[in-house]
């Protein structure tokens, strides 16, 4: 895949939506490790559209990203009826197996940072059963509360110690996207990449939306109903809102193409 492609973004709501498909995604990765660049990805559904679009800060994070893949049916949606029939679904847990996949070959050194009290380890177990060979060589789950300084800077230690070539940062929207923003100067592995709930897929103690939910783009019914008490204020705002906007800018065809310099 050349360069260019990676750059390419489709305007969704005012966000700039990488136009890629998985292998696009895994090319893009690939080159950044070899090359030693600095670059975050963010895996972004409508959640984080609609979430972008009250908090400007945010929206900078995503428009600094080397990478902000289409995580969600509705995304790919829109820019299929914005004139980008290519885009293909980039989907956290998806985007770590292909990639893990990848450094069995390549031998790529893997961290995971994130999850609840033991959730990182039982990835990592998961992971080398999946992948044998693979190089884990850390975990770590932070507190809950805001870290501080001195915790903060014993976490950016331990991860540069370990020499990963990605970090895995599971610490769900938006909070995983502004520790990636605030930690890239920080943080010496060319890439990290925020998969939320991909950590508790993997492992085990989430279950997954059927195949036949996630390509119908109902994936967001069967979380809801998996736990209602925690997701059901969000999704009760953000699926009618951004169906209400969505209607209206496919209305008025503005796709317009952001390219990153």
């Amino acid at each position: 895949m050349s360069a260019s492609i990676s750059s390419i973004r489709v305007n969704i709501l005012g966000v700039g939506i990488s136009a890629i498909d998985m292998e696009d995604a895994v090319a893009t990765i690939d080159r950044w490790i070899d090359q030693r660049q600095r670059q975050f990805v963010c895996i972004t559904g409508v959640h984080g559209v609609m979430e972008c679009r009250r908090d400007i800060e945010l929206r900078g994070i995503l428009r600094a990203a080397g990478l902000v893949t289409p995580d969600g049916m509705p995304l790919v949606w829109m820019a299929h009826r914005l004139g980008f029939d290519r885009v293909r679904r980039v989907y956290g847990p998806d985007l770590m197996r292909e990639v893990s996949w990848l450094s069995q070959e390549r031998g790529y050194r893997h961290f995971y940072f994130g999850g609840g009290p033991g959730l990182a380890d039982a990835l990592a177990a998961q992971q080398r059963a999946a992948y044998p060979g693979i190089q884990v060589v850390g975990t770590l789950s932070p507190p809950f509360r805001p870290a501080s300084e001195a915790e903060d800077e014993a976490m950016v230690q331990a991860i540069n110690a370990a020499k990963p070539d990605i970090v895995w940062v599971g610490l769900s929207t938006p909070k995983q996207e502004r520790w990636m923003s605030a930690h890239r100067d920080r943080i010496e592995a060319p890439v990290m990449i925020g998969v939320g709930a991909a950590f508790d897929f993997l492992a085990g103690t989430k279950r997954q939306a059927p195949l036949w939910m996630q390509r119908s783009g109902l994936e967001w019914a069967f979380r809801l109903a998996s736990e209602p008490r925690r997701l059901w204020r969000r999704y009760a705002t953000i699926v009618p809102s951004f169906l209400v906007l969505a209607g209206a800018q496919l209305a008025h065809r503005r796709g317009a193409v952001r390219i990153r310099g």
